[in-house]
């Protein structure tokens, strides 16, 4: 009886063994399968990309993502679908891959070319600085962030040329802005706007204008010290400029205005003398 029960658990003890290792087979099987059809996708977006059918291999590759989210192949796909819409100017779509992207796997070993991506997905829409600013503010915070995070990789050095660029852009918009101000006389208004290119674009090309700018308003409203120091800051830096030269005709003029004031004293008091002593 013994026995029979004995070897009752030990042909249980087979069967729950081979019905084990039969699931475990299945699962590598499926297992095996499904990263086939993965990398098949995969491949098949990268062909579709080379072809010119982005929509398409951006689905691929977002497919080859879905069926298997546990592979290294899923965020390379991730990645390769936002850059599939990039390629096209398809931006909003690149833009809200890579912000997804940038939150699923903000540890990949890509983090680094997928925040740059960003920024020129948003950088690539700045077409008017007085329209775009939206566009034009999201990527000089996403590229300083490229140079402040990765300072040694290729893409901060892109990265500071774009930023180069933005702040030309936003220059020429404070610039823009300060000049309707002054043909309306708001003088404080104009004042805030050359002062920002001034301190805040000061590498930018326009800066010589916004220190030209500076010295004709103080010199306008009667602060001569303060059209002055910006005539000094504007001679020390930029001597050979054009606004340099119309700043010191500013101060030439005042010093002609001086003489023939101090002539026409002098005139004055001599006549006076003279009347003085015919009397």
């Amino acid at each position: 009886m013994n026995n029979i029960r004995l070897i009752f658990i030990f042909s249980l003890f087979i069967f729950c063994t081979s019905c084990a290792k039969k699931e475990v087979n299945e699962s590598i099987i499926k297992e095996n399968d499904i990263e086939l059809q993965m990398i098949e996708a995969y491949k098949e977006g990268i062909k579709e990309l080379k072809r010119g059918d982005v929509l398409f291999a951006a689905k691929k590759f977002n497919e080859a993502e879905v069926l298997f989210p546990q592979s290294d192949y899923a965020p390379k796909a991730a990645l390769m679908a936002a850059y599939a819409y990039y390629s096209q100017n398809y931006y909003g779509d690149a833009i809200a891959e890579l912000d997804r992207f940038i939150r699923i796997y903000p540890n990949h070993i890509n983090i680094d070319y997928a925040e740059y991506l960003l920024g020129l997905s948003y950088y690539e829409q700045i077409i008017d600085e007085k329209k775009d600013l939206q566009s034009i503010d999201k990527a000089k915070d996403i590229f300083l962030g490229v140079v402040n995070k990765y300072p040694k990789t290729d893409f901060a050095v892109d990265a500071k040329f774009k930023l180069d660029s933005i702040y030309e852009t936003l220059a020429s918009k404070e610039i823009y802005i300060g000049r309707y101000y002054f043909d309306k006389k708001k003088w404080i208004s104009a004042i805030n706007r050359f002062r920002t290119v001034t301190d805040k674009y000061d590498t930018t090309i326009y800066t010589e204008e916004a220190l030209h700018r500076l010295v004709e308003i103080y010199y306008i409203i009667g602060l001569e010290e303060e059209a002055k120091k910006y005539a000094y800051i504007l001679g020390y830096n930029y001597r050979s400029s054009e606004w340099y030269e119309r700043s010191y005709s500013i101060f030439d003029k005042m010093y002609e205005k001086n003489i023939i004031n101090n002539k026409d004293e002098l005139n004055n008091s001599i006549i006076k003398k003279f009347k003085s002593l015919i009397k």
